[in-house]
């Protein structure tokens, strides 16, 4: 079931989608953000924004009536794009509109509900009545959770004393609430044995070792089972070994995805998996891409709820895997489906459909916080 958008056309699309079509029309590939960046630092100064900052390709601005003692809600979304395929058939960065359509890369994956979230960041900046506080940041590098990214942004605004208690991450879900998703580990597997020829039955094939450690992966699991996110997955998705036909092999390597929930942090999950192989040395690539899962009585959610939003879990991850400890709801413009594919766009509709919809939720979800009452200085 979809919410109702509004009332015909919000008076803020022509606006929104002319800094859309600036936006495709500047290549932003992940860690090369900053003629963007540029764009929407001089963008949000030029629409009134006051509180205006620049941390690497990072933009942010904090609404006029911050209030260190009330809750803040951080409106986030990316200006990165991956590079373009190769089967595009038209110009990737040409901002074209046929047929309902606004044409080009990064339109629907996020620019749509990048420009959707700026624009109601600047209808309700300056709201002192709302109970929490608000922050529109602009991001770079969440294509590739690059080290400049998300990474680097929120201990930034922990430094000025600005940490988010909550966020709406701009993505496109249809305008649909997405309120978990699932967090990733990736080991690089290696197994040893002894090499040995192959004809008279000599050494230890590590081949042989490796599949009792890949058995017992495929049926791995776990004494607590996520609610949301159901039980983790553990899946192997490659390997490699031997040189030679008649020559046992002295070592295999192999790769493992495992898809993190919320039931155990992924550090608990590293320590669980490397206990269940009996021959393999298991080493991961990182760990700080964490499962998300929002709960269902959080004021977001259950603003979502009250005006119809259907409620699911990504199957995507977003900037929500690098937000460990704040509640986060992801939902924007444009169909998931249509991201990092060729000739991509998004529909004018779907960007008026979320102007009118984000400040439903965000005052919808106000009446749902209680508000504290005015604090006294002595």
């Amino acid at each position: 079931m979809r919410a109702e958008s509004g009332e015909g056309r919000h008076p803020q699309l022509e606006n929104a989608v002319d800094l859309l079509k600036r936006l495709v029309a500047t290549p932003s590939p992940s860690r090369d953000e900053g003629a963007t960046a540029g764009i929407w630092e001089a963008w949000l100064k030029a629409q009134g924004a006051e509180n205006v900052s620049r941390q690497h390709n990072n933009v942010f601005a904090v609404g006029s009536s911050y209030d260190p003692f009330r809750p803040t809600l951080m409106l986030n979304s990316h200006h990165d794009t991956v590079r373009p395929a190769a089967s595009y058939t038209r110009d990737p960065y040409s901002p074209d509109i046929e047929d309902g359509r606004l044409f080009g890369l990064g339109s629907n994956d996020a620019g749509g509900a990048g420009v959707a979230l700026a624009c109601t960041f600047l209808a309700l900046k300056d709201r002192a009545d709302l109970p929490f506080n608000l922050i529109f940041a602009i991001t770079a590098a969440e294509e590739v959770m690059g080290e400049h990214g998300m990474r680097a942004f929120l201990p930034h605004l922990e430094q000025l004393g600005l940490r988010p208690d909550m966020v709406i991450v701009g993505e496109p879900t249809g305008m649909q609430a997405a309120i978990a998703e699932r967090g990733l580990l990736v080991f690089d597997a290696e197994t040893e044995g002894k090499s040995g020829h192959a004809a008279r039955n000599e050494g230890i094939n590590a081949i042989y070792r490796a599949i009792e450690d890949i058995e017992t992966l495929r049926e791995f699991s776990t004494e607590r089972i996520s609610e949301i996110l159901g039980p983790i997955k553990v899946s192997v998705t490659m390997i490699e070994a031997g040189t030679q036909h008649n020559v046992v092999p002295d070592r295999c390597k192999w790769v493992v995805d495992v898809r993190t929930t919320d039931a155990y942090s992924n550090e608990e999950t590293v320590e669980l998996i490397r206990a269940a192989v009996r021959w393999s040395r298991l080493t991961p690539r990182s760990t700080r891409v964490h499962a998300s899962v929002i709960s269902a009585e959080h004021p977001l959610v259950r603003a979502a709820e009250v005006l119809g939003l259907e409620c699911f879990v990504s199957p995507t991850t977003s900037d929500m895997a690098l937000m460990h400890g704040i509640d986060s709801l992801k939902i924007g413009p444009g169909e998931s489906s249509r991201s990092h594919t060729a000739d991509e766009f998004i529909y004018i509709e779907e960007i008026n459909e979320g102007l009118w919809l984000y400040p439903r939720l965000i005052e919808t979800a106000a009446g749902f916080i209680e508000r504290r009452p005015p604090q006294i200085e002595i």
